[in-house]
């Protein structure tokens, strides 16, 4: 199952959610193409990426895209975006993104803002499509305009905020299927890399509700 993180505005936490969305899974490959996803799971990913294999995809052999796996943790790999200044804006990313939905593993995404072509490729092929937002104005502003379809969001709650689930789901036309609090243990385990060895509590119960709609699908 091809299951992709987005989001409309930058900074909302796709890559840490996108992380523990695999995380959470018995078997899952995680596929980078914003490029903070190594640095969130701890893991020295040197070489071409997603981006190297994307600027040769057509000639490609048929386990290029394997052999560009990374061990993160027993169960979980990940294949890293490789050098951003050499990814290809234009790439067709349709090969990719029906290759990642053929892998019998649970495989998650990272598209960033998917402003990208290759990004929006993977992202038009998923079987699901959870839009990462904050209860900001502008982000959902963004959201309901965006030519970007999602089937749920993940809500990043903070504190101090006006705007709520509802009206979040008012904008995004799609039910909120995870609330995730504002927690600065989240960030203590990115910061300490030990979020793939030791995810928070927090982060593990918020994102529970996701990993049921998984399993359901």
């Amino acid at each position: 199952m091809l299951i992709v993180c987005w989001s409309p505005k930058g900074g909302s936490g796709v890559s840490v959610v996108a992380a523990a969305v695999a995380l959470a899974a018995s078997e899952a490959l995680v596929v980078d193409l914003d490029g903070d996803l190594d640095a969130v799971l701890a893991v020295e990913a040197d070489g071409p990426g997603i981006a190297g294999w994307l600027a040769v995809a057509d000639s490609a052999p048929p386990d290029a895209l394997a052999r560009l796996e990374v061990p993160v943790r027993s169960g979980l790999s990940l294949i890293p975006a490789g050098e951003q200044a050499s990814m290809p804006a234009d790439s067709d990313g349709r090969l990719l993104g029906d290759l990642l939905r053929q892998d019998g593993r649970t495989v998650v995404a990272d598209v960033g803002s998917a402003s990208s072509r290759a990004a929006a490729d993977v992202l038009a092929a998923a079987e699901l499509r959870l839009a990462v937002v904050r209860p900001c104005y502008l982000a959902l502003r963004r959201l309901r305009t965006a030519d970007s379809r999602c089937d749920g969001v993940v809500l990043v709650e903070e504190p101090g905020r006006a705007l709520r689930a509802g009206d979040v789901e008012a904008a995004a036309g799609v039910p909120v299927v995870a609330r995730l609090p504002w927690d600065p243990a989240i960030a203590r385990a990115v910061d300490a890399g030990v979020l793939a060895a030791r995810p928070p509590r927090v982060l593990r119960r918020s994102l529970a509700p996701v990993a049921e709609l998984v399993r359901s699908r």
